[in-house]
């Protein structure tokens, strides 16, 4: 079940969006208190969060900033405030989708699930892929090992998903890149290569040294 995390001051808004969502077997909350929507974020620990832009105390670009600081959950920003300055603003800030109000819910609804659907891949990869102690979480874009938890960008998740997914087999650059291509993250081979030795670098950083092989001429193994 996907969790989702509306943050909205409107009672009348955010009553019909959380029971929609409900409506659809997912499970919705809403934030509590605007001056904690980073503590109430972390305790819930969505795969989507809505978030309006005009809140109390602080705006929704503060509070996207802040996530970001700690995940790369995909956001989609709710807003009135739906002029070119806005939405670019939303999209610089870290935001993956904007929605203007008034909104249609069923519209809400099929830009929630397509936004899952790019993120999380669901219905073709199982919730977890282990090695050596190793654990990518499918649902939330993490990986743990050894007590510490990792948190991985859309392009570093999905080079592991479908490495361990092919493991003790060599995947191709070529397949690398179309598997970022099929879900709206086009990168080129040099793109590829940044990618890999940032997400080589976290590997180390908590302990998985050479989790990652480099076949040359062929392309990367997991063993």
């Amino acid at each position: 079940m996907y969790r989702i995390f509306l943050v909205e001051d409107d009672d009348v808004i955010a009553s019909a969006v959380v029971k929609y969502i409900a409506s659809w077997g997912w499970e919705a909350k809403r934030a509590q208190d605007f001056t904690r929507v980073l503590e109430e974020f972390s305790a819930f620990s969505p795969h989507l969060i809505l978030l309006d832009i005009g809140l109390p105390f602080r705006n929704g670009y503060h509070w996207c900033s802040e996530i970001r600081r700690l995940s790369q959950v995909p956001v989609i920003f709710l807003s009135s405030a739906s002029d070119n300055m806005n939405i670019i603003m939303a999209m610089n800030m870290g935001g993956d989708d904007f929605i203007a109000k008034p909104f249609d819910l069923e519209v809400l609804a099929a830009k929630v699930q397509a936004l899952l659907r790019r993120t999380y891949d669901f219905n073709t990869a199982p919730p977890l892929l282990e090695h050596r102690g190793a654990v990518l979480d499918t649902g939330d874009n993490t990986l743990s090992y050894d007590g510490k938890r990792l948190e991985l960008t859309r392009n570093e998740y999905r080079i592991l998903q479908v490495l361990l997914e092919h493991k003790n087999k060599t995947v191709s650059r070529e397949t690398l890149m179309q598997k970022l291509w099929e879900t709206d993250s086009f990168v080129d081979e040099n793109t590829l290569t940044v990618n890999m030795a940032r997400l080589r670098r976290k590997l180390s950083g908590i302990g998985l040294e050479d989790f990652i092989h480099t076949k040359k001429g062929m392309g990367y193994l997991i063993e």
